[in-house]
């Protein structure tokens, strides 16, 4: 006789009330629409899963997004009750979507709420099918609101897969030098700005757009997007903005896989002179400036790639016993670090010479 989803966890469904609030947090309409799509869509157990934990997925965390990969209800009624560390690693605290996962290469880690256990991605190079802990993910999201995105899987992951993370190369990114010119008319940040907009990144996809790089020649860049939420505080202040969007942008491409590979307390140059970047890990969590990570490879492309992050990236404030001979200075984050007149005329000259899409 089969067993029903609904009475399949109830043990390891309330320990994971206890453990969940000190991990994950999403808004109310996320969960309540995740559910209702799942329990249309043929993954009622997971629905239900959602509808018992909703409440404890609320509060008490920074980590606002969620990737969750689910079995169909047949494997949940075959399999019967699976344990709380299986549950767990159904859940990346990171947002992936389907683009984004089929960026990542062979070995690349994912971490999840399981301590101590990452997935693993498994897809074969020759192949469309994204491949995580040899289980297939089937086809394009059943939900996807921008901060929680929901895939099915054929099966339950193995909790201790037989899979290779294999050799990750790591290149010297620090010595990535910035390149600054008239621009390139085969230059185009259409495509990635499409992508920022749909998921709320629109404010980093308008500096794209106004080519404030000024870049001579296609260039290999990663970009840290904030999501426009938190870029709100920054919308009065115009002439902040070049200083704003290039201690976002680095000089070299780094996909998720070679950040996540990058040894701890690494510092990586910025287009915004003197502005570095500082790689660093707390358990699964990558930070960049100890600002999270929340959507790696949210675009990549073969000399572009943008990872979203839960804030923007804030200059050092000067001491108070500090001089300041400029006595018209507003505050202002160009203040902090001064821009060198490379750097100024960079601006200046994209200004005059943004590329029309």
């Amino acid at each position: 006789m089969a067993v029903k989803p609904s009475l399949i966890f109830p043990a390891a469904l309330s320990l994971l009330l206890t453990i969940l609030p000190f991990t994950i947090a999403l808004p109310p309409e996320s969960i309540a629409n995740a559910a209702e799509t799942l329990s249309d869509s043929g993954y009622v157990a997971m629905s239900l899963t959602l509808n018992l934990i909703s409440t404890s997925l609320l509060s008490q965390s920074q980590t606002t997004s969620a990737t969750i990969f689910t079995p169909p209800d047949s494997v949940f009624t075959n399999s019967g009750q699976p344990p709380l560390s299986l549950l767990q690693l159904h859940i990346s605290p990171l947002l992936f979507s389907l683009s984004s996962l089929r960026s990542l290469l062979p070995g690349t880690r994912i971490p999840t709420l399981s301590s101590g256990n990452d997935l693993t991605v498994t897809t074969s190079s020759f192949s469309d099918q994204v491949s995580i802990n040899n289980v297939n993910v089937i086809g394009s999201p059943i939900f996807d609101d921008g901060l929680l995105i929901v895939f099915g899987i054929e099966s339950f992951f193995n909790s201790d897969p037989k899979v290779s993370n294999g050799t990750v190369q790591i290149d010297r990114f620090d010595s990535c030098d910035a390149s600054h010119g008239s621009g390139d008319k085969n230059l185009s940040f259409n495509n990635a700005g499409n992508v920022l907009i749909s998921r709320g990144y629109s404010v980093i996809a308008s500096f794209l757009n106004l080519q404030l790089l000024g870049i001579v020649r296609r260039p290999s860049l990663t970009v840290f997007a904030p999501v426009d939420d938190v870029m709100v505080d920054y919308s009065d202040r115009f002439p902040d903005y070049p200083s704003l969007f290039l201690r976002h942008v680095l000089p070299c491409k780094i996909s998720w896989r070679e950040l996540d590979n990058i040894e701890n307390g690494t510092e990586l140059s910025t287009y915004l002179n003197g502005f570095r970047i500082r790689v660093t890990r707390s358990g699964a969590t990558l930070m960049v400036n100890e600002v999270p990570i929340a959507f790696p490879d949210m675009y990549y492309s073969d000399w572009l790639v943008i990872h979203g992050v839960s804030e923007a990236l804030s200059v050092p404030e000067l001491d108070d016993d500090v001089d300041h001979d400029d006595d018209d200075s507003d505050g202002g984050f160009s203040d902090a670090i001064p821009s060198s007149n490379d750097t100024k005329v960079m601006s200046v000259h994209a200004a005059s010479s943004r590329t029309e899409f």
